[in-house]
């Protein structure tokens, strides 16, 4: 057997590794796009390195888009197999790419009438929304810890690892040749404590393992100190400075972790008197389909969802599904919280909002998860003064504040943590994916430490025996 890397490899974003059997099967863990990598963006999205109509079937860990964003290209450019994930991801996994789908369409459009201008030739999308729902009728459905045998040779179990609803570490078992082999690949690891899911399970004993190290290197702030800094930052903003607070949001996970907030103060008696506004119509749909998965809530939601039916709502919130008013909330006078997608600002409603506000002194924009350091969020994380939003230079005036324990990242502990489950003597190989390379490099050695053998750093497109 052989493992290649195709994305994620040392980078962030783009998830997707092969797993090649001897019997010319090829099972692709993942199929991701890349983001927010500036002008490689589109180059490492447009190139697989590998044919898609040679894979057998696909394992999909979780619904952000940067492990599932490509799936509706996979399947335009030849692939027939079936895509196994767990239920709730299945559902949220169709908005996604209906919305993916859309932007491209539309930026396409944009990018079109100035090249139809300047008689160049005209470009299409990596897919349109057509592309996008052929990958609905090869969705598995599968429930945690069910016990999946896709043939005689391959069988997979779903363990819920706590980074967003519905998702989960994959487990594969493997027979070749009279020889038993496992793998796990982490998908995205959440964290212990989170304010809303359940906490990452314990998982088989793996021969092998490829996990994530987006924070490799870093510890978060406790979850308590993180409400009461989100409301500090809420009051200096929106009733001293008499100004908006404006958050980039990732539509599955972050938003729904930021209304469960808001919902908590106001139970608290301490949500300031406010319009709250989620400018994201994914946003709204995700949540909606996020209530009907209670089953993944941890205990504490679990209790609270008794006394309290809708645990994201809250007086003065508003959704926004409109285009025409989202944009009249450019001319809305006085103090506001405006949350939209995307989470790394580089794409959606939230660069029209970012560029409405980013030259005034009264507003905030609050980074509240991980942005790769290329986007438009990971750029005002550096407090620059000056930004490009969309082409345009603005001038860095209002605050920029960042919240980084509200990512759904596991930190190193969290990851260590989540590994404490295995008999580290049996792990033959550990690959370390889905991370900036300095934050993989101190993983790495965190985990020799700890007494993990042969862990490996792949490249991009580099394959392995294992």
């Amino acid at each position: 057997m052989h493992i290649s890397f195709h994305g994620a490899a040392q980078t962030v974003t783009g998830s997707k590794h092969i797993l090649h059997l001897k019997n010319s099967k090829k099972i692709l863990l993942d199929c991701g796009m890349f983001q927010g990598l500036g002008k490689d963006t589109l180059r490492l999205n447009q190139e697989w390195g590998f044919d898609p109509s040679s894979i057998s079937m696909v394992l999909l860990s979780h619904a952000h888009i940067d492990h599932s964003g490509l799936l509706p290209k996979l399947v335009k450019d030849g692939f027939k197999g079936l895509i196994y994930c767990t239920t709730a991801t299945a559902d949220l996994v169709k908005l996604m790419l209906i919305d993916s789908a859309h932007i491209q369409e539309n930026d396409v459009k944009h990018i079109n009438k100035r090249r139809l201008r300047d008689e160049r030739p005209l470009v299409e999308p990596l897919y349109t929304s057509e592309d996008a729902e052929k990958v609905f009728e090869l969705l598995v459905p599968v429930k945690y810890n069910d016990n999946l045998k896709i043939d005689e040779q391959i069988s997979v179990i779903f363990s819920d690892c706590g980074h967003i609803l519905g998702s989960a570490a994959i487990n594969v078992r493997i027979e070749e040749e009279g020889q038993l082999k496992t793998l796990c690949f982490s998908g995205d690891v959440g964290r212990y404590r989170d304010m809303i899911l359940r906490a990452p399970e314990v998982f088989p004993q793996a021969d092998y393992i490829i996990m994530e190290a987006t924070y490799g290197n870093k510890l978060h702030e406790e979850h308590v100190p993180s409400v009461e800094r989100f409301l500090e930052i809420l009051t200096d903003t929106c009733l001293r400075r008499k100004g908006k607070l404006i958050i980039p949001a990732f539509s599955i996970g972050r938003t729904q972790e930021l209304l469960f907030l808001l919902n908590r103060l106001e139970l608290e008696h301490r949500l300031p008197d406010l319009d709250y506004f989620v400018d994201s119509p994914l946003s709204i749909n995700a949540t909606a389909i996020i209530k009907n998965h209670p089953e993944c809530f941890n205990s504490h939601v679990q209790e609270l969802l008794k006394k309290d039916d809708d645990v994201f709502g809250f007086k003065g919130l508003h959704l926004i599904e409109k285009a025409e008013d989202s944009i009249r909330l450019n001319d809305y006078e006085g103090p506001c919280v405006i949350i939209s997608a995307s989470g790394m600002a580089e794409a959606g409603r939230i660069k029209h909002h970012i560029a409405h506000t980013i030259e005034s002194t009264k507003n905030t924009i609050l980074i509240v998860g991980f942005s790769e350091s290329h986007s438009l969020a990971g750029k005002l994380k550096l407090n620059p003064k000056e930004v490009k939003i969309f082409g345009e230079p603005y001038q860095v005036n209002a605050a920029i504040e960042t919240i980084d324990s509200m990512s759904a990242h596991g930190d190193y502990e969290d990851l260590l943590k989540w590994l404490s489950c295995q008999d580290i003597s049996k792990v033959e190989h550990f690959f370390l994916v889905h991370g900036e390379y300095e934050n993989q490099l101190a993983m790495q050695k965190r985990l020799q430490q700890k007494g993990f053998k042969n862990v490996v750093i792949p490249k991009m497109h580099q394959e392995i025996t294992l």
